[in-house]
């Protein structure tokens, strides 16, 4: 098998349930919007909603800036067409992976400047060792060390999105054509 599992589906599961817990806290009574920085992040979107009993509504937001094993990033290029209007809301904006930090500054500068009340994020995994933008997240599912990660919709080249867990792709497997896992 390719990869290695880091974090399990039961886990994932359990922490996504706790932090929907926690925002539904957090955001009871305010006009909550989240905002999900495609692709990477679309199953915790759609689990994480699932545990958020508070009303909000959902947009995305797709910002890029890597291609396939790449892990340092060029310019940070964003398409709305899919954002929801943020003008006088609370937004938390939701991403997969806390690397660099640039990405996810650039996305709060970005929904601040359209107006919104409030912006929060809320990352599933922060990666450790990686970090040159000084943010912190609000929410955070796990820690994890620096390795190529995949699964639960983080992905390389686009495969491996589908796989429940979250994982390291083996040494030796990048570069190379993916094989089901």
């Amino acid at each position: 098998m390719p990869v290695e599992v880091l974090i399990p589906e039961d886990a994932l599961r359990a922490r996504i349930h706790e932090l929907g817990a926690e925002v539904a806290r957090e955001y009871a009574g305010k006009p909550l919007t989240i905002v999900a920085v495609l692709t990477g992040s679309l199953i915790v979107l759609a689990d994480l909603i699932r545990s958020i009993d508070v009303p909000h509504r959902i947009g995305l937001v797709h910002a890029s800036s890597y291609r396939g094993a790449t892990t340092t990033g060029s310019t940070l290029v964003i398409n709305e067409a899919l954002a929801p209007d943020v003008a006088d809301r609370d937004v938390l904006l939701l991403d997969d992976i806390l690397d660099t930090g640039r990405t996810l500054a650039a996305l709060v500068d970005h929904i601040a400047v359209r107006g919104a009340r409030s912006v929060r994020t809320a990352v599933l995994l922060r990666k450790l060792g990686r970090q040159i933008v000084p943010l912190e997240p609000d929410y955070c599912g796990f820690t994890i060390p620096d390795a190529f990660v995949v699964g639960y919709g983080l992905d390389y080249d686009d495969d491996y999105r589908h796989l429940p867990y979250v994982g390291v792709l083996k040494e030796g497997m990048i570069g190379r054509p993916p094989r089901d896992p």
